[in-house]
């Protein structure tokens, strides 16, 4: 660009030149000096920097591309230039049209506000990056180059493995009509069964989440063995027979026997033994012990400072062992091991001659391991009847309701009833391990209760 300044201010010195610019600006140019500018800084670049010629070139460049679609020094002759070899001659005339078909003419032309629309730049539209990116392509590029070493190598994928064994769906089977309400023929469907119908693919609810969840096993035992209503014994009966109803006096009878004792023996446990009381001489022994002469103790005193004196010397008196000692004792090992693994390989070749006992107690042993498995097996199936300790209450069984021999009754009109049903399914429940053995609240009073005498009455006393 400096180079350019100088070459328009050596044509302008030359005689002759015309300058169509204003005469002050030719005078400022040539009579004054050029103002020196700082170019390092960029407040300057564009307010002393001549950029029209540049400016120039890109729009004749642009205006090019618009009109003939690239510049017009990359063109081929063809394109800009055509051989004139005069007037072309008359076509011959053209066969009358026929009749029933539309003319040619000026109504197949395009409007003209059709053309003034029209995109006239020969420049192509740039092209859309959006358009042509894939969200995920790294990653799905990576999953195909990873499928496709897989496929090389013969391993099947696990989603093509479950696809594969996928049951193959009927498309000859016909969807199901459905029936009138009214048809006598039409399938009974219980809506408060047990099994729901499989109306949809197995496949097609699990991965659409509609597929119900696998019940555990564990689910379907019942917590207890016991029925939800035991029937009472025949004794139990309005009208029971003799024998019966003596049997269930003797079970009420050995429950409240059975209670007795448990009240008994915590009463002896917490009864006061008459000899553990005070008396006259158990009270003076008292007062008087730690009163005792104390010469006994002053006896003992010399005795064991001389049994202190001897433990003192033995300690002093021990010396080190010598060389020869320590050699006599690893012999007196060395032997003793060796007598021991002497005696231990006699009783194993002992044991050779005992095969017969050896194998009739491992025949023993195993008799009674299979004898302790029974009766755990047994213990087992007996503690399923019994109710499992489920809070920190134990369970109480129920009173049996029984009615002594002068309160039997005839009939049924004469009957009067025992128990509570209530408190029967109540107790029926926590014995089948449902619920927790509980208890009913106790009212407990948080303030004390205050007599206030009223006015009234107080007038009438």
């Amino acid at each position: 660009m400096a180079a350019a300044r100088r070459l328009k201010r050596v044509v302008a010195s030359q005689p002759g030149f015309l300058n169509l610019k204003s005469t002050s600006d030719s005078t400022e140019s040539l009579s004054g000096r050029r103002k020196r500018v700082n170019k390092n800084k960029k407040k300057n670049w564009n307010k002393y920097s001549d950029i029209n010629d540049v400016d120039e070139f890109l729009e004749d460049v642009r205006h090019q591309e618009r009109t003939t679609g690239g510049l017009l020094s990359e063109k081929p002759d063809d394109s800009l230039f055509f051989l004139d070899v005069g007037q072309p001659k008359k076509a011959e005339q053209k066969a009358e049209p026929v009749e029933g078909k539309k003319r040619k003419g000026k109504a197949s032309r395009p409007l003209r506000i059709d053309l003034i629309l029209q995109h006239d730049s020969l420049v192509p539209p740039p092209k859309d990056v959006l358009a042509f990116q894939q969200p995920n392509a790294k990653k799905l590029r990576r999953i195909a180059q990873k499928a496709e070493q897989l496929a090389a190598k013969g391993v099947v994928p696990r989603r093509q493995k479950q696809l594969l064994n996928r049951r193959p769906v009927e498309r000859t089977a016909k969807r199901a009509v459905t029936e009138a309400n009214n048809n006598p023929d039409r399938e009974y469907y219980d809506i408060w069964g047990q099994k729901a119908k499989d109306t949809a693919d197995p496949w097609y609810l699990q991965q659409t989440g509609k597929k119900l969840v696998k019940r555990p096993e564990k689910l379907n035992e019942k917590p207890s063995v016991l029925p939800a209503v035991e029937v009472i014994a025949p004794g139990g009966s309005y009208n029971p027979d003799f024998f019966s109803h003596q049997a269930l006096l003797q079970e009420a009878h050995e429950v409240e026997v059975k209670k007795k004792k448990e009240e008994d023996k915590v009463e002896r446990q917490l009864a006061v033994n008459r000899e553990d009381t005070a008396t006259e001489e158990t009270i003076l022994r008292e007062q008087v012990e730690g009163l005792v002469e104390e010469e006994n103790e002053e006896a003992a005193a010399p005795n064991e400072e001389e049994e202190g004196d001897v433990a003192v010397g033995a300690i002093t008196l021990s010396d080190k062992k010598t060389e020869r000692q320590r050699k006599r004792e690893k012999a007196d090992k060395i032997k003793e091991q060796q007598r021991l693994s002497e005696r231990r390989q006699t009783d194993q070749r002992q044991q050779l001659f005992q095969l017969r006992s050896i194998k009739a107690s491992i025949k023993q042993q195993d008799q009674r391991t299979k004898d302790r498995q029974i009766k755990r097996k047994a213990k087992q199936e007996a503690q399923k009847a019994q109710p499992r300790r489920l809070g920190k209450l134990k369970f109480k069984p129920q009173d049996l309701e029984v009615q002594l021999s002068d309160e039997l009754a005839g009939s049924l009109r004469q009957l009067k009833p025992e128990g509570s049903v209530l408190k029967d399914r109540f107790k029926s429940l926590q014995k089948r391990n449902l619920i927790e053995p509980r208890e009913r609240a106790k009212f407990k009073r948080r303030h004390k209760l205050k007599y206030v005498e009223k006015r009234a009455f107080r007038e009438i006393t």
